[in-house]
């Protein structure tokens, strides 16, 4: 090449190098531009730190370090060649060059290969006989350094009639390998941070689904294969009282350590506030609040939906997050009509709660935008090809489940930006395990409810925790005799643990008093608090709630999930 060519070819190298950060494609678009101007055969290796997400070389060592294979090329007539195959971890010895380069940290040039130095050259015996026979006379070996810091070294040969390379060619070599070295270390940076933001966002996220009686779930993250679209998703499931099962499902409107920190605040507020048995509207307006007082002034959009067994429904509220999709026993798939309401953190609030009565069977699918997401299509457009696919036959629930991401993967390119997904289907619960009465108004609902309360523990076989269940009962009846106009229902749950609840239709919480010595009352929940594992109240519709939990014994344990015995 000429002097205007030479400079011509360094200055598109900006093109045709570094066009994604991922350290392979680096490496792999410097070995495919090199060859055939500049060489006839090109191999770039990485140091093994590198490729590690850690730190280069900043200074000289007597050891060389261990480097892996990244990439090869070369013309078609040295396609028998025999370098350390890609992918490779290599350990240069002393005598070869590369060990040279990598301990000075300056390039060798070998203008003509000695009969005694392909030995130094090729990494194996046979190799350097490859090498030799096919015609390679001229090699040279360059360090990738950026900023100081030590990324790997490029290894150049040339064959046959083509002339040895000059001082001219290791000039240009130089500079080529100084533009490379400057992508390969921001691919590095960058590969650094995204493993960085993907463990701090795998952290946050939950790693172990709770019981969740009634659903079988599945759920997941998927990063983004940019590291600017990693950090902010996120999903919970989350057990409640009276064995309801709460899920959600967020995206924090940003990327990168902000956002993914941000999400880990919220999923812990909103994880708090589920724990106290708050409905999803009410849940989603503390959100609100508590995502406009961080400092990041970011917003997010969120779904969150909690699912009574009992009662086969959920009970959703969405902070404009994009709406869930039910699927029926038959395959048919729709998007639930959920009011939207504004992002938390915009400072709009109430939102809206909707009841969707799901049969036995049928699938809820929360989503983050990241799912579907491309850079060219309309949100409409993406829903509709979400719910095409998901719409038909049945499969079993982990088998949709990856069928969805493998459906969703930008087409096999990655995905554009980060997603979670989470997907629950409704099973059969035993009515045994579940049981409802309407209680009067009246002062007889006490007797009544322990007598209705004592012969269902006989059935379970639960008689141990017959004492101290008919003595809950009592407190919560008469509290919502004296202070809730009178109980509306009784509800007994056996899951993991035993539920007792009453609901009734007055709005104050009950709270534990500090009753003093003299009197004589005041102290029901103070024995409740004491004797049961924990209790709790919430509003509803119509009033409110108050439950208490036992635990099972260990025997009940082991057998309440076999089949029930019939009768109420």
């Amino acid at each position: 090449m000429g002097g205007a060519r030479r400079l011509e070819w360094l200055n598109a190298a900006g093109d045709q190098i570094g066009t994604t950060l991922d350290l392979d494609r680096t490496a792999q678009e410097l070995a495919d531009y090199a060859v055939p101007e500049l060489a006839d055969a090109v191999a770039v290796d990485l140091l093994e730190s590198i490729v590690r997400g850690g730190e280069g070389e900043r200074s000289g060592s007597a050891e060389a370090p261990l480097t892996r294979a990244m990439a090869v090329a070369h013309i078609h007539r040295l396609r028998n060649l025999e370098p350390d195959p890609v992918g490779e971890l290599t350990a240069a010895h002393p005598s070869k060059v590369a060990h040279q380069c990598l301990i000075t940290r300056r390039p060798v040039l070998v203008r003509r290969i000695s009969p005694d130095q392909y030995e130094h050259i090729a990494p194996t015996s046979h190799a350097a006989l490859v090498l030799r026979r096919s015609g390679v006379h001229s090699y040279m070996v360059l360090p990738l350094v950026s900023r100081g810091v030590l990324l790997g070294l490029v290894d150049l040969l040339r064959s046959g009639d083509r002339p040895p390379f000059s001082h001219a060619d290791l000039a240009l070599a130089s500079e080529l390998a100084a533009k490379a070295a400057v992508f390969v270390d921001n691919a590095r940076l960058y590969g650094r941070e995204r493993a960085a933001v993907v463990k701090l966002q795998r952290a946050l996220l939950p790693r172990a689904a709770p019981s969740t009686p009634g659903l079988q779930v599945v759920s997941g993250y998927r990063p983004a294969v940019d590291p600017g679209g990693v950090g902010g998703d996120w999903f919970d499931v989350v057990a409640l009282p009276s064995g309801r099962s709460a899920l959600v499902v967020g995206d924090v409107m940003g990327h990168g350590l902000a956002a993914a920190a941000t999400m880990g605040r919220l999923r812990s507020v909103a994880r708090t506030l589920l724990g106290l048995d708050i409905s999803p509207e009410r849940v989603l307006a503390r959100l609100d609040l508590a995502a406009r007082d961080l400092e990041e002034d970011q917003v997010a959009t969120c779904l969150c939906a909690v699912y009574d067994h009992a009662e086969r429904t959920y009970r959703l509220a969405s902070a404009g997050h994009l709406p869930p999709l039910m699927i029926d026993t038959a395959g048919r798939a729709a998007f639930l009509d959920v009011p939207p309401g504004a992002p938390l953190g915009a400072g709009v609030i109430p939102y809206d709660e909707v009841t969707a009565e799901v049969p036995e069977g049928s699938r809820l699918a929360m989503y983050t935008d990241g799912l579907i997401k491309n850079r060219y299509e309309d949100v409409d457009v993406l829903l509709e090809r979400l719910r095409a696919a998901v719409d038909g036959r049945p499969a079993a629930l982990s088998d949709s489940y990856e069928a969805v991401w493998a459906g969703t993967d930008s087409c096999g390119g990655g995905r554009f930006d980060d997603a979670v997904m989470l997907m629950a289907e409704t099973m059969a619960q035993p009515d045994a395990d579940v049981v409802v009465w309407s209680l009067p108004s009246d002062g007889s609902a006490a007797g009544a409810a322990r007598r209705l309360v004592r012969a269902q523990l006989e059935r379970w076989s639960l008689s141990e925790l017959m004492d101290v269940t008919e003595l809950v009962v009592s407190e919560l009846v008469g509290n919502a005799l004296r202070y809730g106009g009178g109980p509306s229902g009784l509800r007994l749950l056996r899951h993991d643990r035993l539920c007792v609840e009453v609901s009734d239709i007055g709005p104050d919480l009950p709270q534990i008093q500090h009753a003093p010595l003299s009197a004589e009352g005041g102290r029901g929940l103070q024995l409740i608090n004491m004797l049961c594992r924990r209790w709790g109240s919430c509003r509803t519709p119509g009033g409110k709630v108050v439950w208490a939990e036992q635990d099972l014994p260990a025997t009940a344990t082991d057998s309440h999930h076999s089949p029930p015995q019939p009768g109420r």
